[in-house]
């Protein structure tokens, strides 16, 4: 059983159960991929769940891309079926969304990893107005079996935080988890595109940015039957792609704010002590290291701030936080700061010249700790300058392609 049509009107929708043909409570979206062991138990408990309460509803398992009997055995137990040929979960959860009869829509997987006997738990709150969106959280459940160690212990917890970081406001314990409930219409809201697992964050995100309430509620997770779609490194270089284009002042713009300072204090510990740090029998040269962090965190920052200025996916509050970036008063500053920078630099590397030339017996741990320095600032000055240039070159044909690149661009505002 195959249905590729558009969304179906609530009139032509029937439940197989009730035969109602009005709109639906409930609609469970289960994607799909070479799940022909469990995804039948999953559309049956689905239903049973769903009409032991009194609701109407429906099970959609998009199948995407399917090389077993999944389709099959998901439409004999009950199930409407949908095909996806975009690959990803986040393409089949979209296409299950789209084509919802119901009202209130469940996303769960077909592998049985997931509670679905006690969605009814996800669901009351979005039917009664208390949350806009719910998420069924799987860590107090989770064993070794059920999820690895490193999705367990690093890579949850670190995706999780860094959402929280990005909107400032989710109070979740499980960014990941797939067992969902919400209202028909919000990915519609949310302008929700992505297409793989960062789908997850970027429906958390989204919905803090549009000021949406966001609830969490333990409710288990099981051991898989078949074989786990997650790809580690892929899925979380995905995720983390994507935060940056969402929230760059969380993965960018305040970490370089931070390399920036541990640099500049690694300098001041150079000068202080430039023979070195002792550590035990040698000694500890931070010079070295305060370079590549005051280097690097200035970039950072730099692109973290035009990110969060720029980026189509930032929300309007993190783009009029960051307006100052197109100031031509910060435009001028920043010039003045990256000459003089440069400035001091190139002095302190003459200096250190003289001095050799004059006293050559000038230690060589004092000459060492003033060039790293000396080559701190005349990476950044450069780096500073160059990257402004570039800018106001881009800014000034994005506003006005005839205009005069040396003019300082007006701001744009929002």
């Amino acid at each position: 059983m195959t249905d590729a049509q558009p969304r179906p009107s609530s009139s032509s929708v029937t439940d197989a159960a009730t035969g109602r043909g009005d709109r639906l409570d409930v609609t469970v979206v289960l994607p799909c991929l070479n799940e022909e062991d469990s995804v039948a138990e999953c559309v049956r408990e689905a239903l049973d769940s769903i009409h032991g309460r009194g609701w109407s509803g429906e099970v959609v398992v998009v199948d995407n891309g399917s090389s077993d009997r999944s389709a099959e055995r998901a439409a004999d137990a009950g199930a409407r079926v949908v095909a996806e040929s975009t690959p990803g979960y986040g393409a089949a959860i979209r296409r299950g969304i789209a084509v919802a009869a119901g009202d209130v829509v469940v996303m769960a997987d077909a592998d049985s990893t997931y509670p679905l006997d006690r969605l009814g738990e996800l669901v009351e709150p979005v039917r009664s107005g208390e949350a806009d969106l719910m998420v069924g959280s799987r860590l107090d459940a989770a064993t070794r079996r059920s999820m690895p160690f490193l999705h367990r212990f690093v890579g949850t917890p670190t995706l999780t935080w860094l959402v929280r970081e990005g909107v400032g406001a989710t109070a979740l314990s499980d960014s990941q988890s797939g067992f969902r409930a919400f209202r028909s219409d919000l990915a519609t809201r949310l302008g929700l595109r992505s297409t793989g697992m960062e789908f997850a964050s970027e429906m958390l995100i989204r919905a803090e940015q549009h000021g949406l309430t966001v609830a969490e509620i333990p409710l288990g997770y099981r051991d898989r039957v078949g074989e786990s779609k997650l790809s580690t490194w892929r899925d979380g270089w995905r995720h983390l792609r994507l935060i940056v284009r969402l929230a760059p002042q969380v993965l960018l713009w305040k970490p370089g704010l931070v390399a920036m300072a541990l640099g500049a204090l690694l300098y001041l510990a150079t000068i202080i002590w430039p023979a070195g740090i002792p550590i035990g029998s040698v000694a500890w040269q931070p010079v070295f290291i305060a370079t590549i962090l005051w280097v690097t965190g200035m970039l950072a920052s730099l692109a973290g701030a035009m990110l969060a200025r720029w980026s189509p996916l930032t929300s309007t509050t993190t783009r009029d936080r960051f307006a100052w970036v197109e100031r031509p008063a910060t435009l001028k500053i920043a010039m003045r700061v990256g000459a003089t920078l440069i400035t001091i630099g190139a002095l302190i590397e003459l200096a250190i010249f003289g001095a050799w030339v004059s006293s050559p017996r000038l230690p060589a741990t004092r000459r060492l700790a003033l060039a790293g320095l000396a080559q701190g600032l005349l990476l950044s000055g450069v780096l500073l300058v160059t990257m402004l240039a570039i800018y106001r070159l881009v800014l000034a044909e994005r506003f006005d392609p005839d205009a005069d690149p040396d003019s300082a661009p007006a701001d744009s505002g929002t």
